[in-house]
């Protein structure tokens, strides 16, 4: 009996640790939700009132398309046009990390 009762136990926990990390939401993710949602939208169409403001261009957007991912790094490293450069405030994995999750929008 105390068996049966320990081997559910340890399944509850087991599963609530699963139910745990399949909601973590990735580092690029969570990079991206914190320095770039503003501007590019939650799904990178820059449909947010400070994306339409300043005319920032959607991932879908052939020139935004072509870009190359070390492209894209060097842009969120250094700045392009309107926006800022994050190399003082992101390290270069962070930066990755969420040029990678950018690039999920761009179907």
């Amino acid at each position: 009996m105390k068996k049966s009762v320990r081997s559910k136990a340890v399944l509850a926990v087991v599963l609530c640790l699963a139910g745990t990390v399949g909601f973590a939401e990735s580092s690029g993710e969570a990079t991206y939700k914190a320095k770039c949602l503003t501007c590019h939208g939650a799904t990178g169409l820059a449909n947010s009132g400070v994306g339409k403001m300043m005319k920032v261009k959607p991932a879908t957007d052939p020139a935004v398309m072509k870009l190359t991912e070390a492209e894209m790094i060097a842009a969120v490293t250094n700045g392009a046009g309107k926006m800022q450069a994050y190399k003082s405030s992101l390290t270069g994995a962070q930066i990755k990390d969420a040029v990678g999750y950018f690039r999920t929008f761009m179907k």
